[in-house]
């Protein structure tokens, strides 16, 4: 074993990945080409509600290298999975557009595609919704909303605490869909081998998604073997199992050939869900000295009829300031669309834009700074649970955010800053995303030739999860993080939560820890050399994660924006954008600075250049690819820096750290509309802010 310095925790060192993946050696689950391998495309519902009345496939079929065509009335039956998605072609029901109706399978994609081109559908139309209004007939309160959250909380009296308030804002805010797009689409090759099934799969965990086929296809999990090894970006939508898994199974049981599905990009957007669109009423009062009064902030938002998912928007604003009265809640109603689920931050990402939205205009009401009202606010405990922080760095976020950026030397009048033809604006908005933690398994083993390798069946969607859990096993052993071999991505691995809402490396850290400690206390006791088999360590942090803690653990940050807006044209432009976390142990500097980066750029995208709505006749997104969905480029992203401030919060992991993933993103697109106020005078509260939103404004 070496002795060199640990490089632990902050270091900044490399992705050990970063060479495979620039030089493709790299091997994403639709590179996988088995022998023998089949290629499957899905063909969508072209309707929006009703059902399939026939499939007519002697076209499709005589197209050179089409092999078979799956429907409901021949495809493989499943039992019924944990997941409604998951029932692909089991019944002529179509219940949004875009389902997957049938499955042309041949021996190349060119002859897949070409076959479902062929393929003639006919359908029953039902009359369809898929509309959301704040008045909808059919909006009900759910019992509770995404993360397990009481749909509705309420503390003190919010209506009188409102009417005797000074100061009031009233405001509603209003969000299109959004879509996650990862760059490596998802994609399934599946092999039935003796009755075992392997699925290399595009997704956020293997564990979960070995899970769902088992129970779709009525296996025991150890006959199944996904492996997850290089994933291409998932931002949510494949933090759950998803069709193309499942598909590619089907089809190859079908056949008997190993099968690879890979979805087109058009198809996504109603497949594998999306950010839910919500309209936030946000409610606030406050006396003269702008304390607080009252928070009443209620979200209406959709869901599908395969099933229920709640966007959870008005939960941070039970934890982000003082107030001695509130009011949270959430009302939605099922429409004939393809059923929302989590995209980066849900639930915060949304209702910390209305939240934050809302206190930059309560601020401007009451003719305070922004960045001081929201010190004045800062709870002394979590406001809705009573708890006690572990650690609560929204002050300091916010002081040394403002110190870099130079917020203090801005003229606070609206519209009073021009160079030319750009008018010139600054922003301010907070930032909060949960500690989460879920059981974990590890191993950790060393060999006589001296090296390490630690096991665990974590995903690494981009963020350098291997490279930081050699850190943290590098520092439990005393050596270099170099020494230390990581074998994730597989369900052959011991078994690990997925990389989801910010806790993948405090939960699969948690489990390396431990195994790497109880590895060199072994190490540290043994004399002589070490055996032939070596020495391994299990751990399982079931009764650690089990444990509820008495504190209300949150990460925060601040972030800081100043905008350009073109007086002619309504173009708008991110000169600077700062944030600034308090994240916990910030365990590798260079990775930690990427995931903050990669956050706001998305919150760039969410204020000013993403949004989808439906077509109300037909039904479908009207963004169906990247050329008109818009997310943002290098030229979008001038000036971005991410800061953190050293916090050391005992009551979390024995790594000491935060999620990172996530946070970067929450307070972003509102920094950028209270910056496009400040630049213009106007105050639009609806996303994303494109030049013909701003326009009636400038002439």
């Amino acid at each position: 074993m070496t002795t060199q310095a640990p490089q632990f925790p902050g270091a900044p060192v490399v992705r050990r990945e970063a060479r495979d993946k620039v030089t493709g050696s790299a091997r994403y689950a639709a590179d996988r080409a088995p022998a023998g391998c089949l290629y499957a495309w899905t063909v969508p519902a072209t309707i929006a509600a009703g059902r399939v009345t026939a499939v007519r496939a002697v076209d499709a079929l005589a197209v050179p290298g089409v092999h078979s065509v799956l429907t409901h009335d021949n495809a493989p039956r499943l039992q019924e999975p944990d997941d409604p998605i998951l029932a692909v072609l089991q019944d002529d029901r179509v219940p949004h557009h875009g389902i997957p109706v049938a499955l042309v399978i041949a021996d190349s994609p060119e002859a897949a595609r070409t076959g479902a081109g062929e393929l003639h559908i006919e359908y029953e139309r039902d009359p369809h919704d898929v509309t959301l209004t704040e008045d909808h007939p059919g909006l009900y309160t759910p019992e509770e909303a995404n993360g397990g959250f009481p749909a509705v909380r309420d503390r003190g009296d919010v209506e009188r605490a409102l009417a005797d308030s000074p100061v009031q804002v009233d405001a509603t805010y209003r969000m299109d869909a959004l879509h996650n797009h990862p760059m490596e689409p998802h994609a399934a090759t599946a092999v039935w081998a003796e009755g075992h099934l392997t699925v290399h799969d595009s997704s956020q965990g293997a564990d979960k998604v070995r899970g769902s086929l088992a129970q779709a296809f009525g296996l025991d999990p150890e006959r199944i073997t996904v492996v997850s090894e290089h994933v291409g970006g998932g931002f949510g939508s494949k933090g759950t199992t998803r069709p193309q898994g499942v598909l590619a199974a089907m089809a190859a049981q079908y056949t008997g050939h190993p099968v690879k599905l890979a979805f087109p990009r058009a198809q996504l957007a109603e497949v594998v869900g999306y950010r839910a669109p919500t309209i936030q009423r946000v409610r606030l009062g406050a006396d003269l000295d702008g304390l607080l009064t009252a928070v009443s902030h209620e979200v209406v938002t959709q869901t599908s009829t395969v099933k229920e998912f709640v966007e959870q928007a008005a939960v941070p604003a039970r934890v982000m300031y003082a107030s001695p009265n509130s009011r949270t809640g959430h009302r939605v109603v099922a429409l004939d669309v393809p059923t929302p689920s989590w995209m980066r931050a849900p639930g915060e990402a949304s209702g910390m834009y209305a939240l934050e939205s809302a206190m930059d205009e309560l601020a401007s009401a009451l003719g305070l700074d922004p960045v001081e009202l929201r010190l004045r606010n800062e709870p002394a405990t979590e406001p809705d649970s009573g708890r006690p922080f572990s650690s609560r760095g929204l002050a300091a976020c916010l002081r040394d955010g403002a110190a870099r950026f130079g917020w203090h030397d801005r003229d606070p009048r609206p519209a009073a800053r021009q160079e030319g033809r750009w008018l010139i604006g600054t922003g301010v908005a907070s930032a909060t995303y949960p500690v989460l933690v879920s059981r974990s398994t590890a191993s950790a083993h060393a060999a006589p030739d001296g090296s390490l390798t630690i096991r665990v069946n974590a995903t690494d969607i981009g963020t350098g999860a291997r490279t930081v859990l050699a850190q943290i096993a590098a520092d439990a052993l005393g050596t270099d993080p170099a020494a230390v071999h990581i074998g994730i991505g597989s369900t052959e691995l011991p078994t690990a939560p997925l990389a989801g809402g910010s806790s993948g490396t405090a939960s699969w850290g948690w489990a390396v820890h431990k195994a790497a400690a109880d590895l060199a206390a072994r190490l540290a006791a043994h004399s002589g050399p070490l055996p032939a088999e070596g020495i391994a360590t299990t751990a399982d942090t079931e009764q650690e994660t089990a444990e509820e803690s008495p504190y209300a653990r949150h990460a925060f940050g601040a972030h800081f924006a100043e905008t350009a807006v073109d007086a002619v044209t309504g173009e708008v432009r991110v000169r600077r954008l700062l944030g600034v976390y308090a994240a916990g142990r910030i365990l590798n500097a260079r990775t930690a600075r990427s995931q903050f980066t990669g956050g706001m750029v998305m919150g760039i995208g969410m204020a000013l250049t993403e949004g989808c709505g439906i077509d109300p006749v037909f039904g479908d997104f009207t963004a169906k690819d990247l050329a008109s969905y818009h997310v943002p480029v290098c030229a979008d992203t001038a000036d971005i820096q991410a800061h953190w401030i050293e916090e050391d919060d005992r009551h979390l992991n024995p790594m000491g750290s935060k999620g990172i993933g996530e946070i970067g993103i929450v307070g972003t697109a509102a920094a950028i509309g209270n910056a496009v106020r400040h630049a213009t005078g106007a105050r639009l509260r609806e996303l994303p802010l494109t030049p013909d939103t701003l326009l009636p404004y400038l002439l």
